[in-house]
């Protein structure tokens, strides 16, 4: 089943926007003090083309990821998790909809807080 989720994910828009996160992480990575910040896109970027499957495991990220996540916060974390759970709440209208707006609640969760999590297949976290 989620191999069918992800490739219809993939085909309705996962696609372009792993390419849009992706492409931020590229910019990012232009500068010396965004590369941190390019790294988490790219991590994202990877989550957001084959989300089934997979799950979002808030880390231990000490005082460093502390401070990524909230200069990531204020700058595009509140953002991006807002923009993930409209999105979700809309693919919730239908009941076809449901398993693609629970992707996108993972993905606010990513977005909000990328630095020290961890995304890991079904098999790892049993």
């Amino acid at each position: 089943m989620k191999v069918l989720g992800n490739l219809i994910w993939f085909i309705l828009g996962g696609f372009l926007a792993a390419l849009l996160w992706l492409l931020a992480g590229l910019l990012l990575c232009a500068t010396v003090l965004g590369i941190p910040f390019g790294v988490q896109c790219m991590k994202i970027a990877g989550f957001v083309m084959w989300p089934f499957g997979r799950y979002v495991i808030p880390g231990n990220f000490g005082v460093m990821g502390a401070l990524g996540n909230i200069i990531w916060i204020l700058c595009l974390g509140i953002v991006m998790s807002v923009t993930h759970l409209v999105l979700g709440l809309v693919f919730f209208i239908t009941i076809i909809g449901i398993p693609f707006g629970l992707q996108h609640f993972k993905l606010a969760k990513l977005s909000l807080i990328p630095f020290g999590a961890q995304i890991q297949s079904k098999s790892e976290v049993l």
